[in-house]
């Protein structure tokens, strides 16, 4: 008989339909704090209002890991319910998720398995739906890790900056380098790089700037390999129309779908964010 396993991971996935109908799977939300009061995300705060709120308010929110108790006390109850408990998180080098799930499976004699997808919004959740099938096959959990983690150092993510203003205010850039980013019209784009933040490129316009990550993908999907795109946005899929166009006109084998970049980003980027991201398949 098959082990009942129950998946967890946090809400700065992007969950699709298949994910979100699927009893077995549990999400744990991250804490935005705005002006004083904590939201959970996806659960009294979405993407598109906190970005309303950013502008409206001017403020600059902050997002925090949920606690290890939190964790804890669901590892608890599925542990009652379940053989098995794999969490696929956001990436330790973003936020601290990944450790206090971790800190809660080290607490309980259970089998859970917590894997860093050095990762953020739905890249992460492939890496999810990448895991099932993978066990499905009927790889064991510790094969199934190694193979993820190989299709995982193979993505490649790229993020037009939406708002200087909310990098700024977000602690992510200095005063100098707002103003004269500012003055200069400065989009620049940054990568995940190892599971962390790094600024890419810096283009004088947002034009230029999507054409340069649209030339990035270019570069990779001519080599192959590339199954699926997935575009990531701040507010509103319609940022994507534009890049989704192209990117289907150039390579109609290559599947292409949009998700919410989520509050991780989010809070540093603005509403205005567009992002590029895809995995170099070999199967």
């Amino acid at each position: 008989m098959a082990e009942r396993i129950a998946w967890v991971t946090d809400s700065s996935g992007c969950l699709d339909e298949e994910l979100l109908k699927n009893p077995d799977v549990y999400v744990v939300p991250l804490i935005v704090m705005i002006n004083g009061k904590e939201y959970l995300d996806g659960v009294n705060l979405h993407p598109k209002e906190m970005h309303r709120m950013m502008k409206e308010e001017k403020v600059a929110p902050k997002t925090s890991q949920p606690a290890v108790g939190t964790f804890l006390d669901l590892f608890k109850k599925l542990s009652g319910e379940y053989d098995r408990i794999i969490a696929v998180h956001l990436s330790s080098r973003l936020s601290g998720t990944f450790s206090s799930s971790l800190q809660a499976a080290q607490m309980l004699d259970f089998p859970i398995m917590v894997i860093d997808s050095l990762l953020i919004s739905y890249p992460m959740t492939f890496l999810i739906k990448k895991m099932m099938a993978y066990l499905n096959n009927g790889l064991s959990p510790e094969e199934a890790k190694e193979k993820l983690e190989q299709i995982r150092d193979t993505n490649e993510l790229y993020v037009l900056i939406g708002s200087l203003e909310q990098l700024h205010r977000s602690g992510r850039m200095s005063g100098t380098t707002f103003i004269l980013g500012s003055m200069l019209n400065i989009k620049p784009i940054i990568s995940i790089e190892k599971g962390a933040l790094e600024i890419r490129e810096k283009t004088r316009s947002e034009k230029k700037a999507e054409a340069k990550i649209l030339g990035l993908f270019k570069s990779a999907a001519d080599k192959g390999k590339i199954k699926e795109c997935y575009l990531l946005y701040g507010s509103s899929e319609e940022q994507t129309e534009g890049l989704k166009k192209q990117i289907k006109e150039s390579y109609p084998a290559i599947a292409v779908s949009a998700y919410s970049i989520g509050t991780a980003v989010g809070v540093h980027a603005g509403d205005q964010t567009l992002g590029i991201s895809w995995f170099i398949e070999k199967e």
